[in-house]
């Protein structure tokens, strides 16, 4: 056989083993190679470690209170709720979505409000570095009662699969609490690819899924409450007009809208809501707010 002919032969052979290799690959991780850029193409989002890469689409634009410090939002029962922050300016108020609020409570000094949620008949507010939380009835937003949380509050949220609280103190961690009580059931720390995701502030649950805004970025993470691992990471950004963003503004807060996928978004001095659904990152269309 000729020099020149075994050159060929052993080219042939290398590009069926490299193929072969690549097929195989393909099988065992779909989401990397040609498998990865075709679905890129047709605007899936790809995923890196298993975290998907979304985006905001903005399908509404809603008013909102500007001089709203905002540290909780959801939606129940057909009723928007709202926290606000700052001591001296500290509230929680309720109204129709993309309304004013119909009923609103004031916190006194020196309580500083932070994150809500709905409970059934209930709201519980939790207060900044004040150690306490607060009971409401969620109706008429008057105080029920008062109990000790000797930890900062952040954000909270009601994960009714396992009825429990999920709260966060502004680190990586996530704790999970008794709906009465408040009292501690467990912890979990969050991560990406094996490194802690902090400043996690307020949040919002869905199913096993736990949305949570970080603090001082445009982004949300959407973390598996089993394993504290982020499954999404999703870009908020450009909602506002640079004109639009004041001093102390900043995205916080994120209210699942029930019986859709989609959500209410919102930022501390922000003067608009977004009604959003979070879509591949690739993916084009829709309205930009």
């Amino acid at each position: 056989m000729s020099e020149r002919l075994r050159f060929a032969v052993v080219a042939v052979l290398s590009v069926v083993l490299l193929a072969s290799c690549a097929a195989e690959e393909a099988r065992e991780h779909p989401a990397s190679g040609v498998v990865a850029g075709a679905r890129a193409a047709k605007g899936e989002s790809v995923s890196s470690g298993g975290m998907e890469q979304l985006r905001v689409m903005v399908l509404e634009v809603l008013p909102h209170d500007p001089q709203a410090f905002t540290q909780g939002l959801e939606v129940a029962g057909g009723t928007l709720y709202e926290s606000t922050g700052l001591v001296g300016r500290s509230s929680v108020r309720a109204g129709p979505t993309g309304g004013h609020p119909t009923v609103q409570r004031a916190l006194l000094a020196p309580l500083f409000g932070e994150g809500i949620t709905v409970v059934g008949r209930k709201l519980w507010q939790l207060t900044w570095r004040n150690r306490i939380a607060i009971e409401r009835d969620a109706r008429t937003l008057s105080e029920v009662r008062r109990v000790p949380y000797p930890d900062e509050g952040w954000g909270v949220c009601h994960q009714r699969s396992r009825n429990r609280l999920v709260t966060s103190n502004g680190s990586s961690r996530l704790t999970y609490r008794d709906p009465r009580t408040l009292a501690r059931r467990g912890d979990i720390n969050v991560t990406q690819g094996g490194r802690p995701v902090t400043k996690l502030n307020e949040l919002e649950c869905v199913g096993e899924a736990v949305y949570a805004n970080v603090l001082f970025t445009d982004r949300i993470v959407r973390i598996d409450s089993a394993t504290g691992a982020v499954t999404a990471s999703i870009d908020a950004s450009g909602l506002l007009r640079k004109d639009e963003r004041v001093h102390g503004s900043a995205l916080n807060g994120i209210a699942a809208v029930p019986g859709t996928d989609q959500f209410l978004v919102t930022g501390k001095l922000w003067p608009k809501t977004f009604r959003v659904a979070f879509v591949p990152a690739g993916r084009t269309g829709g309205s930009e707010g």
